[in-house]
């Protein structure tokens, strides 16, 4: 007959052996104390638990939970002192009450202890131990148990409780220790790069990272020149800023700088914008009207998205560009101007050119000295001065005294932010509106309860969407190009001998039903801006499908398993939204 004390050490044993391999699995403290608490309550008889530490300001909020609804989460929150959590953080002992419900100092800041319906009239239990490392205490453990007729000794819990809060409070320092050297490391290389290599950096502009500072570099290179210069990058990134810097730095920076979107309006209203009109040249016009090259006379005109205009303007615009004058509508005589022209444009202006839909000529003129912006994800080292650039704006307009917490920050330069610097601007001033408190710390994030809009905007998935392919889905055997004998041995792991069709991404395949391309995407949303090369043509696509590899299986016209395979191929890590 077994013996029921050594089957209760066996569980408690297996429950230590769980928890301590998951917390040693991640750095990420969250995630890892999360899933051991929700080990924990599957194994035991355990119904809710949650885990809170101590903030820089001393108050307690909570870190992660189980079997506590988002809402729930939210609330946990105690000074020290306060409460049963907040007596055991001070007094660093553990307690155990037995029935919350009799118990005054209980504060029920969850509502554990009153859920219609899940404990009836059941009594509560609520154990708690402190986390403690080198004699402090970093947090506290929390359970509620059931206690049927309330006589329910609750030792070999309390015994398993204080052995899971040593081994998350050696997790947590550990964290803590790691994440503070980190910092160190990156302020003494951020340190370092300002002292090997000044720069000058540019009003008004956020940024020193690598990157940027080649921006800066080039911008203060082409400023005193006349040069025309082409700005390139995705939306969101900053053009027009740059646009403005170059102006500012130049000679021409007392005189005016015009800007004029030009994806904004109509190819008869940009023309009279652009260029002015005469008394009488179409209905309306009631009086000569200047545009805006005579407008910029001196100075700068910066022409923003000069990929969208028509190709009948583009005609118009070169004869601009080249002579220096031009025609009013509905007016004979030339008007000559001395302008400085910056243009911008986040569209593939080679791509354009090579299927007619944009003039050569007119891309030889514009295209002098072209200046790429980076996306903000390529430049992380700059969000968070960039977020508190934007966060003491918002506190000098709004009279507040806001400040990100370090957890907050992690969150902010961890995102991919599609929308690139306007996103990181939206979020931040969103963020700091809808917040209650003077820190904002990393839960008042919309995504980090799956609302971000961004999120849903960039990667929705449409109805027929076929699940992502993964590696790890795919047998050995089932690779193209890989032979059966391997399979399972991972032999072909590093066999470089595999390689991609030559017409990867090109070579259209056609539904004998109706001739139209099988599995691909609209001809329109395909090869806008793919570039040349197999591994700038698979970021490619996986950034414009989500980072969903069915759907950019299909925009490269191949099979899920060779874009699988391709990825690990090339060592491309795939996001996870």
């Amino acid at each position: 007959m077994q013996n029921p004390g050594a089957g209760e050490a066996r569980r408690e044993l297996d429950a230590v052996y769980e928890v301590s391999k998951t917390l040693v699995s991640s750095l990420d403290v969250a995630q890892t104390f999360r899933t051991s608490l929700q080990y924990l309550l599957h194994a035991l008889e355990w119904r809710r638990a949650f885990v809170v530490v101590a903030e820089p300001g001393g108050q307690l909020r909570g870190l992660c939970s189980a079997g506590l609804s988002s809402d729930e989460h939210q609330r946990i929150r105690f000074h020290p002192g306060e409460g049963i959590v907040g007596r055991v953080y001070k007094s660093g002992l553990p307690a155990v009450v037995p029935d919350v419900r009799d118990e005054p100092v209980f504060l029920d800041r969850t509502g554990s202890a009153d859920v219609p319906g899940e404990f009836g009239d059941a009594r509560i239990a609520l154990l708690a131990t402190p986390l403690r490392q080198e004699h402090h205490t970093l947090g506290v453990l929390a359970v509620f148990c059931m206690n049927p007729g309330g006589t329910r000794m609750f030792a070999g819990d309390l015994h398993l409780m204080k052995i899971v809060s040593t081994l998350m409070g050696q997790a947590l320092l550990l964290h803590r220790s790691v994440s503070a050297a980190h910092d160190r490391m990156q302020e003494e290389v951020r340190r370092m790069q300002k002292a090997i290599r000044p720069f000058q950096p540019l009003d008004q502009v956020v940024g020193v990272s690598d990157p940027m500072r080649r921006i800066f570099e080039q911008v203060h290179q082409v400023a005193p020149a006349r040069t025309t210069v082409l700005l390139r990058g995705e939306s969101g990134t900053g053009k027009e800023v740059i646009a403005r810097a170059i102006h500012r730095l130049s000679p021409r920076g007392e005189q005016a700088f015009v800007s004029v979107n030009c994806a904004a309006l109509t190819e008869s209203l940009l023309e009279s914008e652009l260029f002015g009109h005469e008394k009488g040249a179409f209905t309306g016009a009631q009086g000569q009207r200047k545009g805006r090259f005579e407008l910029a006379h001196g100075g700068t005109l910066f022409l923003d998205e000069i990929g969208d205009i028509s190709p009948s303007f583009q005609a118009k615009l070169l004869r601009v560009l080249q002579e220096r004058e031009f025609e009013r509508v509905g007016g004979s005589a030339p008007v000559k101007v001395d302008v400085r022209l910056i243009l911008a444009t986040n569209r593939n202006l080679e791509r354009m050119v090579k299927e007619g839909e944009f003039r050569a000529d007119l891309y030889y003129r514009i295209n002098v000295v072209s200046i790429q912006l980076p996306p903000l994800r390529e430049r992380r080292e700059d969000i968070p001065e960039m977020a508190q650039y934007f966060l003491d704006r918002f506190n000098r307009d709004n009279g507040r005294e806001l400040r990100f917490s370090p957890d907050a920050m992690r969150v902010l330069t961890s995102c991919y932010w599609p929308g690139n610097v306007r996103e990181l601007e939206n979020c931040v001033e969103r963020t700091a509106t809808m917040t209650h408190s003077d820190v904002i710390d990393r839960l008042a994030f919309l995504c980090q309860e799956d609302q971000c809009l961004t999120r849903v905007l960039h990667h929705i998935e449409r109805e027929d969407a076929v699940r992502p392919a993964r590696l790890a889905d795919i047998p050995i055997r089932e690779i193209p190009g890989t032979p059966a004998s391997d399979a399972g041995t991972g032999a072909r792991e590093h066999d470089s001998s595999f390689a991609l069709p030559d017409d990867f991404g090109d070579d259209v395949s056609t539904d004998p039903n109706t001739g139209e391309p099988s599995g691909a995407c609209h001809p329109a949303d395909t090869d806008e801006g793919k570039p040349e090369g197999e591994r700038e043509r698979l970021i490619w696509a996986m950034e414009r499908c989500g980072w969903v590899q069915a759907k950019a299986a299909r925009l490269l016209r191949i099979t899920p398993r060779q874009i699988g395979y391709a990825l690990h191929k090339y060592g491309i890590e795939v996001r996870r939204f």
